[in-house]
């Protein structure tokens, strides 16, 4: 029965071979126009899940709005003097124009509700309705202001200098979209006023545009850069450009097979082509081999075919290794977390695929001058690179007591540092300290309650209970409670209009600003209110059977863990004074919260079982559990020094770095298997029976300076080309970079130096018996 050999066919058809590659190729490419994305992370959790289903409940039993955008505004004489006030009315009034805003409930010195009396009369109106036009009117203002207690921290800050105007959106508005237009209202004023824009949405949508700009822009960057890189290894444009395009085509083969299926472009699914180019650098140890292969045989065809015995079997299982580290994300909870794991996996395996067709070949239309000229530098005893390499792994096969010794201490401080890694996620600080959205967001929680909204729901089961004056105490009493965290710049409820409404009706008597003693007086004064002010003023922080309360907490940052101390504060609350009401987080800081344990935690559920897939296959590949282990060594190592780094430097755990987990896991494993299995295969050729000591060690240093050689084309590579990444305005890209060079670099400097001196150390564990 004939044995198919896809290579042996791709090098007798190669014109036929990269016919069909083009051919699904350009089929993949149709899909491209019904590309569709979504910056959104909350979509990364399904619309079903427990917390978009509360807060959705939460929204619309409080008439509550799932995006808000704050325009702070600040003039360091004050913002108390008739010009500034002058340009508030005017940016307020442009505001309530834009579409995407949600202009009845605009909140800002002309447009927000302020509770006073006249004649014992109710009276309820806006703030500001015009502009003062006199220094008494602006004194009137100032003592308006500071005299109530709901405007002091929300919309003027404790020294005057500082207001803000609270922008809702509508349902689907863009937060940069309708940000970039209030830029443009702000941009027309002239004063001595400086003006910041914040808000989750704001920081989200931006990030999202950004992201593809920076998408289009740094990825021919480093394509480029790869290109030049490869070009200086091989001096051969054509087989340089051939490498570049197995990555391009099997990133075109998964996007478009993302796209036919109709899943939208994601912020996980968009870091897709960087995974697939680090994984198409794998290809270069088929380049590296085959110029050693060529200036042996000096037939172009024999080379080919050898070079694919000799390196088939790393590459199919670092591909299998790797594709099963993504699958693996294919079981986890999140669905974009799914479509990530299963796009780069497929991607992983169109790869290896095109490794053994198209890139043979592309081989054969290469001219045989060009590689006699490019393998001239491939010979182990003269080249400067394989010398060195041969010296660096004589450093651990020579040394390896010292070797493991020292590669152990590293550990040891490397677990120290892991124990102090913070998991965590802040959109904000995706952007540089020096951005406009950031500087923005700092500004605005240092001068007033914050940019971050979460919500404290009270909840009974009887209707009115909200009216009882206990009650009202209680919620009143959390919030001075909850206002004692640091986090925490300001709270307002329903206790809070209450109180107010109880003042002005006696003459602004600070005295009266309390709870009133009866229900029937607290629903009287919620009745009175509900007649003149906005209906949101009061459907904001009650439900109408008043049996639920919305306590607003404005938190000054937008940690995801910033929620959860809010969380426990209230629990604490609640076990110290128990009272029957049920009290439920909520709002945008509580799904950020949510969303951080359950997305950044089910990549480390999904690592995990990457680590235990990956030692699976690392056992069949080497068909022997203690190489296996030796092969692990290195990748663990590389993990635990660069966590250890990370939980050193104060750096959060967040979504970029638990994608790379997934990248640092495939790379580390894909250099162990290329140089375990070549040192195999070389001690196979080399002897018959249980080698010696001797042979051992030739076999090592000849690894490590031939096939090493592409180990260490593969990082240099990799981390070259995505260099470029640090020098993005984004902080995810920073960190991209730095954990690639790092991670590359890394990866095969363990696999060269401590891989030998493991292997000699442990020589008589996993060479007894003449098992190798």
């Amino acid at each position: 029965m004939l044995k198919f050999s896809l290579v042996e066919f791709s090098v007798a058809h190669p014109k036929l071979i990269v016919s069909l590659t083009i051919i699904f190729t350009l089929a993949f490419m149709t899909q491209f126009p019904r590309m569709k994305t979504d910056t959104n992370p909350k979509n990364m959790l399904p619309a079903t899940s427990d917390v978009r289903v509360w807060n959705d409940e939460v929204d619309k039993t409080f008439a509550l709005y799932e995006d808000m955008i704050v325009l702070g505004i600040v003039n360091d004489r004050g913002v108390l003097n008739r010009e500034t006030l002058a340009r508030i009315s005017s940016i307020t009034d442009a505001i309530l124009k834009l579409k995407g805003a949600a202009v009845q409930d605009v909140n800002g010195f002309p447009t927000i509700t302020n509770v006073t009396s006249e004649s014992g009369i109710l009276t309820v109106a806006p703030l500001m309705p015009e502009v003062p036009k006199t220094d008494q009117e602006v004194a009137k203002l100032r003592k308006m202001l500071f005299g109530n207690p709901l405007f002091v921290d929300r919309i003027i800050s404790k020294d005057g200098k500082t207001t803000a105007i609270y922008v809702p959106l509508e349902k689907g508005a863009n937060g940069k979209e309708v940000a970039d237009k209030i830029r443009e209202i702000v941009r027309k004023e002239k004063g001595a006023e400086k003006y910041y824009i914040a808000g989750d949405p704001v920081a989200r949508d931006t990030f999202g545009a950004e992201m593809f700009r920076l998408m289009a822009i740094f990825a021919p960057i480093a394509g480029m850069v790869m290109l030049a890189v490869r070009y200086l290894m091989f001096r051969d444009l054509f087989l340089s450009i051939t490498l570049m395009m197995d990555a391009m085509i099997s990133i075109v083969w998964s996007m478009g097979l993302l796209i036919a299926f109709g899943f939208p472009i994601h912020i996980m699914s968009s870091m897709a082509p960087v995974f697939l180019m680090a994984i198409a650098t794998d290809s270069i140890h088929i380049f590296n081999e085959f110029y050693f292969r060529y200036r042996e045989r000096k037939d172009k065809k024999v080379a080919i075919i050898e070079t694919m015995h000799a390196v088939g079997r790393p590459v199919r299982y670092t591909a299998l290794a790797t594709a099963a580290g993504f699958a693996v994300l294919l079981f986890m909870n999140i669905i974009p977390v799914r479509v990530f794991g299963g796009l780069v996996a497929f991607g992983t395996v169109a790869l290896r695929i095109l490794s053994f067709s198209f890139v043979p070949a592309m081989f054969t239309f290469v001219k045989e001058k060009n590689i006699e000229k490019a393998a001239r530098g491939e010979d182990v005893s003269f080249s400067k690179a394989s010398r060195f390499l041969r010296g660096l792994a004589g450093f651990g096969a020579h040394r390896p007591q010292v070797t493991v010794l020292v590669g152990a201490l590293l550990c040891v401080v490397a677990i120290i540092g892991v124990t102090n890694i913070v998991v965590n996620n802040n959109m904000v600080e995706w952007f540089k300290k020096q951005s406009e959205i950031r500087i923005a967001d700092t500004q605005i929680n240092r001068a007033l309650g914050g940019t971050s909204t979460g919500y404290v729901v009270a909840i009974s089961k009887e209707e009115d209970f909200i009216k009882n004056p206990e009650a009202m105490r209680y919620i009143e009493s959390l919030q001075r409670h909850l206002e004692k965290l640091p986090i925490v710049g300001k709270t307002f409820s329903v206790a809070d209009y209450v109180k107010r409404i109880n003042r002005v009706l006696h003459d602004d008597d600070a005295g009266f600003d309390v709870i009133p003693e009866t229900k029937e007086a607290v629903g009287q004064y919620l009745f009175l209110f509900s007649m003149s002010a906005k209906a949101s003023d009061l459907n904001n922080v009650v439900d109408y059977p008043f049996s639920q309360a919305n306590i607003w907490v404005q938190l000054k940052t937008w940690d995801a863990q910033a929620m959860e101390e809010v969380i426990r504060a209230v629990d604490d609350y609640k076990k110290a004074h128990p009272f029957p009401l049920e009290l439920k987080p909520a709002g945008i800081a509580y799904f950020n919260l949510v969303w951080n344990d359950e997305v950044l935690w089910d990549m480390v559920k999904g690592f995990i079982a990457a680590l235990i897939a990956v030692f699976v296959i690392l056992i069949f590949n080497f068909r022997s559990f203690k190489w296996a282990v030796v092969g692990y060594v290195p990748l663990l190592f590389t993990i635990l020094l660069i966590y250890g780094v990370v939980g050193f430097s104060g750096k959060r755990f967040d979504m970029p770095i638990s994608v790379l987990s997934c990248l640092s896991l495939g790379m580390a494993v894909d250099f162990a298997i290329h140089f375990i299995g070549r040192f195999k295969q070389r001690l196979a050729e080399s002897s018959v029976g249980t080698p010696n000591s001797e042979l051992i060690t030739e076999s090592l240093l000849w690894t490590a300076a031939r096939p090493g050689k592409g180990i260490m084309r593969n990082a240099v590579l990799f981390a070259a080309s995505f260099a470029v990444m640090m020098f993005a305005p984004l902080t995810p890209y920073i960190t991209v970079g730095a954990f690639i060079v790092s991670m590359m670099m890394l990866s095969a400097l363990m696999v060269i130096i401590y891989l030998p001196a493991l292997i000699i150390l442990l020589e008589g564990w996993l060479f007894r018996g003449g098992s190798t």
